[in-house]
């Protein structure tokens, strides 16, 4: 593997793992900071969450954009640096507000991943994109299986180590960017930079003015939105479906998160070779709708685990989706694309959390009509079944 690549692979890891390598502390740093107690703690929480999302939304058509001017190194580099010294400063925080602070800047240096995909366009041939984008879900896919798992070992020695290690890691991975990473844009494909499309709402008013981009644009939101319900979701269904404590639910999630590599890493390409893109990403679609179908109605805990490759299976229809947009727009505009594509996901993990556990309370509260802890993959199957017609209408334009 070439260097740079191993370098955007690193980058967006360790975006991965920022996000879980703390969640197993930040109940304890918050009572810490607020002596609050934890119900308190968990509204606390849900901020912290919000504006990481906000501003991951905000920024990532920002600085897609900017990299397309300036280039991705400046802009990949520069990120890394903020993102280092915010977690020591999160590590330092004695008050809540900084922590706030600290949630707002990794929301925009989180945000890097469209650069990073931008890059992988660059380095990548037109045919060999989606390959590359699945590398970089794999890359988010492995971030998401240690970051937990490392937060959690870390966190025996303190609320603040965990801190301390992403502070470290991402030090390390800018280190490596300076020594590896070249300029990938070019004086032939530097775009000059434009307010109106460096915003996520002019970003997409932009790219929906390109000739069948608003329907693939539309189908890649609705997929989002529906394969959220496993982050948002997952923990409380397993417990009320299953019966199932604290550590089989992580080892649910890490069997997922090494099936989402496994798939992103190894299957994806063979799929892309045999199925293309479009095929690709209709063996996704069929996978999630499978999936959600399986999850919601099946009361075996162990079947659904055995089900897990299948939903992992659904995540390729994420780069096959990138590699068709990407192939629209041009090469002047990667940064662009990949940025609308990232607030797009980041607009899906804000309403997810607004949607989905309002259908999950209705269907398990005490007195209930109908107690259905599967109702959430339900909405999540309807949502893949629209994402369905739509990229249908999509191939036949």
């Amino acid at each position: 593997m070439r260097l740079p690549v191993l370098f955007l692979l690193m980058t967006v890891m360790i975006d991965a793992m920022g996000i879980g390598l703390i969640v197993p502390v930040m109940p304890a740093l918050i009572i810490e900071v607020t002596g609050e107690d934890l119900s308190r703690a968990a509204l606390w929480g849900g901020v912290l969450s919000g504006v990481f999302a906000v501003m991951q939304f905000l920024c990532a058509p920002l600085l897609g954009s900017l990299s397309d001017r300036y280039g991705r190194r400046p802009v990949l580099l520069i990120a890394l640096f903020f993102m280092a010294v915010d977690y020591v400063v999160m590590a330092l925080a004695g008050a809540i507000w900084l922590l706030v602070v600290g949630r707002i800047i990794a929301g925009i240096t989180a945000a890097t991943q469209s650069a990073a995909a931008a890059c992988m366009a660059d380095l990548s041939s037109a045919d060999k994109r989606a390959q590359g984008f699945g590398l970089i879900s794999a890359a988010f896919g492995v971030g998401f299986i240690i970051g937990p798992m490392l937060g959690g070992l870390l966190g025996e020695l303190g609320t603040r180590a965990p801190f301390w290690a992403a502070a470290i890691l991402a030090a390390l991975n800018l280190i490596l960017g300076l020594l590896v990473l070249r300029e990938t844009v070019t004086e032939e494909t530097r775009r000059a930079f434009d307010w109106r499309r460096a915003n996520p709402f002019g970003a997409l008013r932009a790219l929906s003015r390109l000739p069948g981009l608003s329907r693939g644009v539309s189908t890649y939101f609705l997929y989002q939105l529906a394969f959220a319900v496993y982050p948002t979701i997952w923990a409380y269904f397993g417990q009320a479906r299953f019966g199932w404590d604290a550590g089989m639910i992580g080892l649910s999630l890490g069997v997922f998160g090494i099936s989402i590599a496994i798939s992103q890493a190894l299957v994806i390409r063979p799929l892309l070779t045999h199925c293309g893109e479009r095929g690709t990403a209709l063996v996704g679609l069929g996978c999630n709708a499978v999936a959600f179908t399986a999850i919601a109605f099946i009361p075996s805990g162990w079947i659904v685990l055995a089900l897990t490759p299948i939903a992992a299976l659904g995540g390729v229809f994420t780069p096959a989706m990138q590699g068709l947009l990407s192939q629209q727009v041009g090469p002047k505009r990667q940064g662009e694309l990949q940025g609308a594509l990232s607030s797009i996901t980041s607009v899906a993990m804000v309403l997810a959390p607004l949607i989905l556990p309002t259908v999950f309370a209705a269907f398990t509260r005490p007195g209930a009509a109908l107690y259905f802890p599967g109702a959430p993959f339900l909405v999540s199957l309807a949502l893949t079944c629209a994402a369905f017609l739509l990229f249908l209408r999509l191939q036949r334009r």
